[in-house]
């Protein structure tokens, strides 16, 4: 090994070490109690090595939530391959079950995800300005979308995939959000998933 190589594996490990050390301080108190000071103690460096990595703690949460979209990304696609022969609406279930599930084990991070970091894992660019290019999300965020859609397509009955897969991903946002803070009966989670897949892959209701 070169002493670049070694010089770059050792910083991948120390910005490793950051990510893992703020998901730990975050789930035992919360993203406001996670601070670069704080950070930095944590894994014995200074501060100022830590800011060779990020800039500030934004950076380290839209870090974060990249990964969580990366994690995502991986159980949806493990539920939607492992109901792939089964009927079509049985793999969309399983997909949707695998969000609801990963956004319940890891609150923390499913906050970073899509409360704290909504700006930067979502769509950049203006798209009411005709000279900006085609909105396009970090890859991550299009991984787990991929997913969603792949597990839509094969019930879409002719409409726009895109579209209900979005409109799918908002509602499965929803629903975990509302779960977590009890403002749904828990009970009646796959109640929910069974009468919204049903609604948005029937008959399409007319426009207008």
């Amino acid at each position: 090994m070169t002493p670049r190589e070694r010089r770059l594996r050792e910083q991948g490990q120390r910005r490793q070490l950051i990510l893992s050390s703020a998901r730990e301080m975050a789930e035992a108190e919360g993203w406001d109690f996670v601070t670069t000071r704080r950070l930095a103690e944590r894994i014995e460096y200074s501060q100022p090595v830590l800011y060779q990595h990020f800039k500030n703690k934004d950076a380290i949460v839209h870090a974060v939530a990249l990964e969580g979209f990366g994690e995502l990304a991986g159980a949806l696609h493990a539920a939607r391959v492992r109901h792939a022969e089964a009927d079509p609406l049985e793999a969309l279930d399983a997909v949707a079950r695998a969000y609801l599930a990963f956004a319940a084990k890891g609150p923390v991070l499913y906050q970073a995800m899509l409360t704290l970091d909504a700006g930067g894992t979502g769509y950049a660019g203006d798209p009411g300005d005709p000279g900006d290019a085609e909105p396009v999300a970090p890859q991550p965020v299009l991984d787990a979308l991929a997913e969603i859609r792949l597990a839509v397509e094969p019930v879409a009955l002719g409409r726009d995939p895109e579209l209900l897969t979005e409109v799918l991903w908002s509602t499965w946002h929803g629903l975990a959000t509302l779960t977590r803070g009890r403002r749904l009966r828990p009970d009646l989670t796959q109640e929910r998933l069974a009468a919204l897949t049903g609604i948005l892959t029937g008959p399409a209701a007319p426009v207008g």
